[in-house]
Formats: structure tokens, C-alpha cells, sequence
């Protein structure tokens, strides 16, 4: 499993041009358990994904909890190796933990803060970008045109959700379905793409702080 998600770590890290000094598997928690005292007490949801930040003496203590049964449907049908329909939403729930810890250790290491609407919007881009170029190594250079429908077109909403909750997680989601609109309309046109443009674009975005990147994101 660990290679799996240091794959991850590894398409992230190439597709934005970044490096992390960390590698997300030391960081990797599969025990509930181990959350108790962490998470909200009002937070009684079972997630299969959490990122788990805690301040420390030397700076932040950073934990990424994955569901082990999540863990083990990936192994089983690892998505790296053949995204499909079976594997996507596992795929995009362990894509999104990964890209949560790339982005907070990437901005921690730059002594830049991070808020939690900047790390949702950042990784429902992620989860985007990165099925579409995964899609397209996998279809031998083909790049497909209806990731954005699939990915943002069936969306819904824990009803467990604090309403401070929800309107995080609805607002990244729009920032970034209309973001991911524009890049395709832009970039990925009849199964073509433009390549640099597309990753210049996508490089942009990742750099830019939480106010600009919203902002960006809706211009």
C-alpha cells in the first residue's frame, strides 16, 4: 500500500513541480483508535480520509488517517496501474488525503499558512488534474473530455455536516468545478490537450495563497 500512495505523492509532486521532504507513508494512521482526543467530540462521522494537524513545541504534528478496508479495495484494484470506474471513487478519497498532506507540508516548509477552504478547493483541483493526465498515460496519450461531469456533476453532501462544514466543502467544490470548466475548456479540446500550457496554468494555481487562489478560481 505505501507504494500506492507514494505514487500519489510522486504524480502530485511532478505534475506541480514541487518537492516535499517527506514521505507520506511514515505519516500514514489506519487506526481509529488512535484518533480519539483528535477530532472534533461533535464530529461522530466514520471518514475514510482525514489529515489530522496539531501544534507542536517544534513547529506542527502532521498524521494522515486512510480506512484500512479503503486501503485494501486499492491494492486489490490499484488505480495507478488502471483507472476505472470501479476503483475512481476510492481513488479520489485517498487521492485527497495525500494531496491534503503534499500541500500542508509543501506550505509548512515555506512557513506559509494554509487555511481549510484553500486545502479542499487545492485538492478537489488535484483530484481532477491528476485523473485526467493519469487517464491519458493509461489510454495511450488520449487525453478524455468527461472527467470534469464525472468528478463534479455527482456531488453530494454528508447530511452530518456542520453547517460551518458544509459551506467549506460547497464552496470549494464550486470554486473548483468552475476552475476545472475553464482549464478544460482551455486546454483539453477532442481528446487533445495543450500540455505545457495546461501544466503552467495548474503550477500557477497551486502557488498562489488562499485569497488570490479563490479568487483566481472564480475569475
Amino acid at each position: 500500500m505505501s507504494s500506492i500512495l507514494r505514487g500519489m505523492q510522486s504524480l502530485l509532486g511532478r505534475l506541480y513541480d514541487v518537492d516535499v521532504n517527506y514521505d507520506v507513508a511514515d505519516f500514514l494512521v489506519t487506526d481509529r483508535g488512535a484518533l480519539g482526543g483528535v477530532t472534533p467530540a461533535n464530529d461522530t462521522r466514520l471518514l475514510d480520509e482525514e489529515l489530522l494537524l496539531a501544534e507542536t513545541a517544534d513547529g506542527a504534528g502532521v498524521s494522515l488517517y486512510l480506512d484500512p478496508g479503503l486501503l485494501g479495495r486499492l491494492e486489490r484494484a490499484d488505480p495507478l496501474g488502471k483507472l476505472t470506474e470501479g476503483n475512481l471513487a476510492d481513488y479520489c478519497t485517498a487521492l485527497e488525503g495525500v494531496s491534503h498532506f503534499v500541500y500542508t507540508a509543501w506550505r509548512l516548509e515555506r512557513d506559509a499558512s494554509v487555511s481549510l477552504l484553500e486545502l479542499e478547493t487545492q485538492a478537489e483541483v488535484d483530484k481532477y488534474a491528476t485523473t485526467v493526465f493519469l487517464l491519458a498515460h493509461q489510454q495511450g496519450g488520449a487525453y478524455p473530455s468527461q472527467v470534469h461531469s464525472r468528478l463534479f456533476d455527482r456531488v453530494s453532501f454528508d447530511a452530518r455536516l456542520e453547517p460551518e462544514q458544509y459551506a467549506r466543502y460547497r464552496t470549494a467544490h464550486r470554486c473548483a468545478a468552475h476552475y476545472c470548466r475553464r482549464l478544460e475548456r482551455r486546454f483539453v479540446r477532442r481528446g487533445e490537450a495543450r500540455i505545457e500550457a495546461l501544466l503552467r496554468e495548474l503550477r500557477k494555481f497551486y502557488r498562489l495563497g488562499s485569497a488570490a487562489k479563490l479568487c483566481h478560481a472564480l475569475a
